[in-house]
């Protein structure tokens, strides 16, 4: 991935950018050396082994995948579908079995992450078609129903991965099981993890091996009423109390309690102006809390959020402002977003003027998590000037190419900063019932952040 500093030392900085495509900007510091330089760990990448368009044609996916036509697809029934929002992927949408559907794919032994593609095709409501899907004779996805995974939106396509399924017998074996409805399938990918062999190195982290408030050298806090964006029900405070680093991790902590005008307390900091970025993998080490109403995330929107609005100009309040569209003009990453009615489910996605929820046209993915409140993961993003994909533990799970049509749909060409916050309540936190307040206080927990810039991709190879 291309990324590289930034150095704000003269006009020959803006020449080093406009050349190498990417940047980090804020304080300079010299790449880490030692134990923690280069990667974290195993980096993965991916081979897809099958994949089928089902009850369609061959076809070879905007993301490269090559689908084979309908095979190793049994029973069910297959009928078209006219209408398909919500993908880069249209075609595979356009066919579908609905019934009872079996999948046998010959396979070696191993393990591999399996990626489905589901839409609903009619106007019923939410509760009319739930099934599970089984892989290998284990539940993988639990009584989905698609329409409610999916915003509650009909004709839009929804992608759940699930990951490390184990083949013993040379055959991978999927069911589905109706507890209402019928079960529907639009495309399988089924891909093997392998060892990413790319070089990596790490310009900028924060291991947060300190005590006390976050490091003011690489974040900053934002301080806002409730109700500022997205409904949330929290004041976002700089205290210690909800934000701080402690025993090696960055905790930010949500509190029931009266404080400004506000029913709950809670942190949201980020690195705007000490570690922008522009391309690059990021990483974020992360143990995420349960509850109902809680929304945790770590994501990125754009340090220059002007830079594609046309109804406002800085400096005007962009965020929550009904008026200003830098956002999502502008755009915005997801690396991570978890809501606590919905814990095993993790989201990624992209916002920008194109493609967003007030069409139906939203670009996400997600993926089937177990343990997630228990036990740290890896949330990542890798994004290029062509292309940006999401990671769950190595995993992939979501991919949104760059179209080559302008900035509606891909104004990731500039750089962006990274927000991590624990929100309470809000649109979609109260989506699934009200706020438990039993559960407080609670925690997202943050054992590292790291960027990572490729040496290849930045030679140009």
């Amino acid at each position: 991935m291309n990324l590289t500093y930034l150095f704000l030392l003269s006009g020959v900085s803006l020449l080093i950018l406009s050349l190498l495509g990417g940047c980090m900007q804020g304080t300079p510091e010299p790449a880490p050396t030692g134990d923690t330089a280069g990667t974290s760990g195993i980096f993965y990448a991916d081979t897809v082994v099958w994949a089928v368009n089902v009850g369609g044609e061959a076809y070879v996916g905007v993301d490269g995948v090559a689908y084979r036509a309908d095979e190793g697809i049994i029973g069910g029934t297959v009928a078209p579908m006219d209408t398909v929002l919500g993908s880069q992927d249209g075609t595979l949408y356009r066919t579908y079995r609905a019934g009872d559907i079996a999948i046998q794919a010959p396979l070696p032994n191993g393990r591999y992450d399996i990626t489905f593609h589901f839409a609903e095709p009619f106007d019923e409501p939410v509760g009319s078609r739930v099934f599970s899907v089984l892989a290998e004779g284990n539940v993988v996805i639990p009584d989905l129903d698609v329409r409610g995974a999916r915003d509650e939106k009909y004709v839009s396509a929804l992608t759940r991965t699930v990951s490390d399924v184990e083949v013993t017998d040379g055959q991978l074996d999927v069911t589905f099981e109706a507890s209402v409805g019928e079960p529907v399938l639009s495309a399988i990918v089924v891909r093997q993890k392998v060892e990413d062999t790319r070089e990596w190195n790490l310009v900028w982290e924060d291991t947060f091996d300190y005590e006390g408030a976050p490091d003011s050298s690489k974040w900053s806090y934002n301080v806002w009423p409730a109700r500022k964006v997205n409904d949330e029900d929290q004041a976002y405070t700089d205290r210690l109390k909800n934000v701080r680093v402690e025993n090696g991790r960055l905790i930010i902590e949500a509190h029931k309690e009266q404080y400004d005008n506000a029913e709950y307390t809670s942190g949201r900091i980020h690195t705007e102006g000490k570690g922008d970025i522009l391309y690059g993998r990021v990483e974020v080490s992360a143990k995420i809390p349960a509850g109902q109403g809680t929304w945790a995330a770590a994501w990125m929107l754009p340090s220059d959020p002007y830079r594609y609005a046309t109804t406002c100009e800085e400096p005007e309040e962009w965020q929550g402002s009904a008026t200003c569209d830098a956002w999502p003009n502008s755009g915005e990453i997801d690396i991570l977003e978890h809501v606590g009615y919905d814990m095993n489910n993790v989201h990624g996605t992209v916002h920008n003027k194109a493609y967003y929820w007030i069409n139906w046209e939203q670009r996400k993915g997600s993926i089937e998590t177990v343990n997630a409140e228990e036990d740290f993961h890896v949330y990542a993003v890798e994004w290029t000037p062509e292309r940006i994909d999401m990671f769950f533990d190595g995993t992939r799970y979501f991919t949104y190419v760059n179209e080559g049509t302008g900035w509606r749909a891909w104004p990731y060409d500039h750089p962006y900063n990274l927000i991590l916050n624990l929100a309470i309540g809000g649109a979609w936190g109260r989506a699934g019932g009200p706020i438990d307040d039993s559960i407080f206080p609670v925690q997202m927990e943050v054992d590292y952040v790291r960027v990572y810039e490729s040496p290849d991709i930045l030679a140009g190879n």
